[in-house]
């Protein structure tokens, strides 16, 4: 079988390691072809000692320069490349047919965008593409015929739980409501006012998940809830009342789809982003992500109601869908800066 080519955005990211991580359990399947980052140079170094791609970008040149010097010291081949631009290079070669796109928050759309605009297969963990530029991004993988397959582990499960094929005909598919799934984060039994005093540590101290400290920050606000909900209504073409939010403090119902003969589908999981990344990396077949078993002898799932008084953002989300515009790019523009 012929190595899937793949280039890594974010690569010194949590979704990146991760990423690596399964691709190394698959020798032969995989070619890495070019990974970037930002500043991380000794992660990128080692990575480029493990995973030799022909390629390493990074965003920020003095970066650059200093991972240059690391790379030709040890005799490696890797070409160092830097800046906006490379990113969109390597993204967009012709060699490459799967991008697995890792870059948090806004700076991950113009290479991401790029390479639908060229029918790349596109692993989809930057969620800030799709709230930004939902429509101009989904018109852009029609146009090209890209495929596109969801990395966030809530909008993987309503892909693997939806019909196989389904084209975002609610009504033709049996469609009646997406439901996604939040941890809470762990503010989730705070008071406002313990809220409002609550320091960074305690924000990215995630009580399930392993995550980067920007998407662990936007966990406890329920922000990133939010921009899933946006992110939702582009994936599956939903209508805003069509997406649900429901608490589940153990994150192992990891979302799930309603049909409207009254069944619900859900995919469960230990919380290990390895899991859908492991399902788009092999899509259609299923691959090991070196994943642990899911042990649910003596487990209790709860289900709860989101406090938007105590958390508004997730009700922003819902409200800047309804504004339509650039409701969703303004709402995630001021989320970047706080």
């Amino acid at each position: 079988m012929k190595p899937r080519v793949l280039t890594i955005l974010g690569a010194t990211g949590t979704i990146g390691v991760n990423t690596l991580d399964v691709v190394a359990r698959h020798p032969g399947r995989f070619e890495v072809f070019a990974l970037t980052g930002a500043t991380q140079v000794e992660r990128m170094l080692e990575q480029c000692r493990t995973h030799r791609p022909r390629f390493a970008v990074m965003s920020e040149p003095t970066a650059a320069a200093a991972l240059r010097t690391r790379v030709a010291a040890e005799g490696m081949t890797v070409e160092v490349l830097e800046g906006a631009a490379a990113l969109i290079e390597v993204a967009t070669a012709p060699e490459v047919d799967t991008l697995m796109a890792a870059i948090v928050g806004a700076a991950g759309l113009p290479a991401t965008l790029a390479a639908a605009q060229a029918g790349k297969r596109i692993l989809l963990a930057n969620k800030e593409t799709l709230v930004v530029s939902g429509q101009l991004f989904m018109d852009a993988i029609a146009a090209s015929g890209a495929e596109l397959l969801p990395i966030d582990s809530e909008h993987n499960a309503i892909f693997q739980s939806l019909p196989r094929g389904f084209d975002g005909d609610f009504q033709r598919a049996g469609v009646k409501a997406l439901w996604l799934t939040a941890s809470g984060g762990p503010f989730r039994t705070l008071s406002a006012e313990a809220i409002a005093a609550a320091t960074p540590a305690q924000a990215v101290a995630h009580p399930n998940w392993v995550m980067g400290k920007k998407i662990s920050v936007d966990s406890a606000s329920l922000m990133n809830k939010g921009l899933e909900v946006i992110e939702a209504r582009w994936l599956f073409n939903a209508r805003p009342e069509q997406i649900k939010v429901v608490v589940h403090p153990q994150s192992i119902v990891h979302s799930m789809v309603e049909y409207a003969d009254g069944s619900v589908i859900a995919q469960m999981g230990t919380p290990d982003m390895r899991t859908p990344i492991a399902y788009a990396l092999g899509f259609p077949e299923r691959i090991d992500a070196g994943v642990p078993a899911l042990e649910l002898i003596g487990r209790q799932l709860t289900f709860e109601t989101p406090d938007t008084a105590r958390f508004p953002c997730l009700q922003l989300a819902f409200d800047a869908l309804a504004v339509g515009g650039n409701a969703a790019a303004v709402l995630n523009a001021a989320n970047e800066v706080a």
